[in-house]
């Protein structure tokens, strides 16, 4: 079992420093990034704080009420069942191919869910919609999160996982040496959460730092949608984000998963 295990870990941890070294996209650079400075210089102050705000109360909302909303767009009992049964397998055949059936769900979520935010940025961008929209992005992102969570076993309605659901989405939208401390942030809240550590931080300031990283990734994608004719481009921005984020989400549910069975 260990010497599956750790197979399984090496080929992660590879797919993670290859994600980590990764730089800013070159399509967002070449083609996004001329579209951005020419807007940036246009934006008053005042519509960053009340992007700041938007994506503060977005999350806000999401967290207090829209888990319901979320889990009637997938089946959470059957998910967390399906995993229950390949976990069982994993632990009596020795064999890669369950663990190989957990990936398969986790995929299916991130592609199913990549394809939503691309609606979601394009179609209301055209519809001339920018800040309204905000709380159906965050609902976009958190579905991918939560459905690759389920697929390796995780839930995630406690405080502490919440955290770790913020701290993936940090993770995943920062670059260099920001990005590889955000990753060890993770590492060291799934290993506390996971030996019942007693945790002490605060939500809120996890949700402060999230909607700001967010806000400053999204200012002028959400600028852009709310005027009709360049729609379009706010949604390959969306796409790109949230595909991004499932990746990373895969990844580090998929190491915590592994470390699990790996025997003290």
């Amino acid at each position: 079992m260990d010497s599956l295990i750790k197979k399984q870990l090496k080929q992660i941890e590879k797919q993670e420093n290859k994600f980590l070294s990764k730089e800013k996209n070159t399509f967002i650079q070449s083609k996004i990034n001329p579209i951005r400075q020419k807007i940036e210089g246009k934006i008053p102050e005042g519509l960053k704080t009340t992007l700041d705000a938007a994506f503060m109360k977005g999350f806000q909302l999401v967290f207090v009420k829209g888990n319901d909303y979320i889990e009637k767009t997938y089946k959470k009992d059957q998910m967390q069942l399906e995993h229950e049964l390949n976990n069982y397998a994993v632990e009596k055949s020795l064999s890669k191919k369950y663990i190989k059936k957990l990936d398969k769900e986790a995929n299916s979520s991130k592609r199913i869910n990549s394809t939503l935010s691309v609606l979601e940025g394009g179609v209301l961008g055209v519809l001339g919609i920018g800040l309204p929209d905000i709380p159906l992005f965050i609902s976009v992102i958190m579905r991918t999160i939560y459905q690759v969570s389920l697929s390796y076993g995780y839930d995630y309605e406690k405080d502490e996982e919440k955290q770790y659901v913020l701290l993936l989405i940090c993770g995943a939208i920062t670059y260099g040496e920001e990005q590889k401390e955000y990753n060890e942030q993770i590492n060291v809240l799934g290993e506390k959460i996971d030996q019942k550590t007693s945790l002490g931080d605060d939500l809120k300031e996890y949700i402060k730092t999230t909607s700001d990283l967010l806000s400053n990734s999204l200012l002028t994608a959400k600028f852009i949608q709310g005027i009709p004719i360049v729609g379009v481009v706010g949604g390959a921005i969306n796409y790109s984000m949230v595909s991004k984020i499932g990746k990373y989400a895969s990844i580090k549910y998929k190491k915590r998963y592994l470390l699990s069975k790996i025997k003290p």
